[in-house]
């Protein structure tokens, strides 16, 4: 049974069979109405649903954008680390610095893209290794800017050569030198890179000194 309270006398008027919103005056005089049922709110209760049904799906593409960010950073902040080689004993010497060169060239576009500019650096370290022995590569402020890090100890010497046209765009050469036989001739490793950001594939001169 329902009822209804007469906010004047406070007489009870039993309303099961009033329809909502049906106006009937109180003994008291002061009329009376009868409530309509509140609605549910539909709105708020679709936001619910629709919230707990995308929360999945964005813990899965915000996870894999964090992953993605995460990634991007390491790979600016390594400038390509995964492919470097550092110098070890039987390791060959051609793939040292085969790959090394390739990352040194892909540190210098990625300077490139964040600076606008190329940057020179080397040749470091100061005398070419002979006789394929390891010596250590010393702290050089334009590689680091660079973020070139082979690794403590190198067979090779590393350079980067900015040649500037006034005509038009400079030109880069990346440069792995090294006397694997101590005869005093070098074999030369060389990367080219253009202003695209592409680069060529190595040249190789004498690989066999």
């Amino acid at each position: 049974m329902q009822s209804l309270v007469c906010p004047r006398c406070g007489a009870t008027h039993e309303i099961s069979g009033r329809k909502p919103g049906e106006a009937f005056p109180c003994s008291c005089g002061a009329p009376l109405v009868v409530p309509t049922p509140a609605r549910r709110g539909w709105g708020r209760r679709w936001a619910l649903i629709l919230g707990a049904l995308m929360l999945p799906c964005l813990l899965v593409g915000g996870g894999g954008v964090l992953l993605y960010l995460k990634r991007m950073q390491e790979l600016e902040k390594s400038a390509d680390n995964a492919f470097r080689t550092e110098a070890k004993a039987g390791s060959d010497l051609g793939t040292e610095a085969r790959v090394n060169v390739i990352a040194l060239c892909d540190a210098v576009q990625m300077y490139r893209s964040e600076s606008g500019q190329f940057l020179s650096a080397g040749p470091t370290p100061k005398e070419v290794p002979k006789g394929g022995q390891p010596v250590p590569f010393p702290a050089d402020e334009a590689f680091q800017k660079l973020g070139f890090a082979p690794g403590t100890a190198v067979r090779f010497q590393y350079q980067v050569v900015v040649k500037e046209d006034p005509v038009g765009e400079p030109e880069v050469t990346c440069y792995a030198r090294g006397d694997q036989d101590g005869d005093g001739q070098n074999s030369v490793y060389s990367v080219t890179l253009d202003v695209n950001g592409m680069t060529s594939p190595v040249q190789v001169e004498r690989e066999d000194e």
